[in-house]
């Protein structure tokens, strides 16, 4: 499996696609490897993208760099800047970014540190913000200090199993079992050890983009520099890990964009991949 070497890491990326006329990028979100894709990826590549994935700082095969300055805890910014990196390594220079849940914190950092037009060289061709927000709210705020205290007295195994019940629908647990096992199966083979993923929880519980997006509005202006109609806001309907109406204030911060909703929890692109994909696909097709 192919590694990048960056200022402080080895970054661990997975190539997938042929010969595609359009990169798609695709971020993980907390605690997630480059196998949260799996349902996604040969959808994509039969559309025709060549697909860059990769497992974020701290999780997955991804290493720190020996004498590397230790920056935790972790801030989406910083993620952002390790993703910079590693689209000059691999000299991808034009792409569509999609990110979820955590990944799309760190997809709007992107667009915000990065945008089209700067002297950096890359240009951002779309932008989808899949089951995130602009920031946590109480709400999510108190159920992330919930997680760093389960973690620390109990697992991150435990603590990511239990997350399910957020993430995945009701039905999900009385009418698939195998699938069930298959994920609890994927909990409980998770090595990300505490003090990683206390630094990546981090990132979703001090996130908070609603200054510069508002700015950004006032300014006429739009993320990443793209017109809205490049910008798309998904949620899935019954998503209670994080709710709709966060993923809602940030369609609504970002003027004119798009949203799109399809069925399932926060882990619609597991739980109704298909569903999930088709929007995507559809929202890309559209650019």
């Amino acid at each position: 499996m192919p590694f990048a070497t960056t200022s402080s890491l080895n970054v661990h990326y997975q190539i997938s696609g042929q010969d595609a006329h359009h990169w798609l990028v695709l971020i993980n979100g907390l605690a997630d490897d480059v196998s949260t894709w799996d349902a996604q990826v040969p959808a994509f590549t039969g559309a025709g993208y060549q697909v860059l994935t990769y497992d974020n700082r701290g999780i997955g095969q991804t290493t720190s760099l020996p004498g590397a300055k230790d920056q935790k805890p972790y801030t989406a910014e910083l993620l952002a800047a390790d993703l910079h990196e590693l689209l000059f390594i691999l000299k991808i220079d034009k792409f569509h970014l999609l990110g979820i849940s955590m990944g799309g914190m760190i997809a709007q950092s992107l667009a915000l540190a990065y945008p089209n037009g700067s002297t950096n060289g890359r240009e951002i061709l779309s932008l989808s913000l899949c089951c995130t927000y602009a920031a946590p709210s109480l709400f999510c705020s108190r159920m992330f200090v919930l997680w760093a205290d389960m973690a620390q007295r109990m697992s991150i195994r435990d603590v990511m199993k239990d997350v399910t019940l957020w993430a995945f629908t009701v039905p999900f647990f009385l009418n698939r079992p195998a699938e069930v096992k298959e994920v609890d199966e994927a909990m409980d083979a998770l090595t990300m050890p505490l003090d990683e993923y206390l630094a990546q929880l981090n990132v979703i519980q001090t996130f908070d983009s609603t200054a510069a997006l508002a700015k950004l509005a006032a300014e006429g202006k739009g993320l990443a520099n793209l017109p809205p109609s490049k910008v798309m806001v998904l949620a899935g309907v019954e998503d209670i890990l994080i709710p709709v109406p966060l993923s809602s204030q940030l369609e609504r911060a970002i003027p004119d964009c798009r949203w799109w909703t399809t069925r399932g929890g926060h882990a619609c692109s597991l739980e109704f991949s298909e569903e999930f994909n088709a929007g995507v696909l559809e929202f890309l097709k559209s650019v």
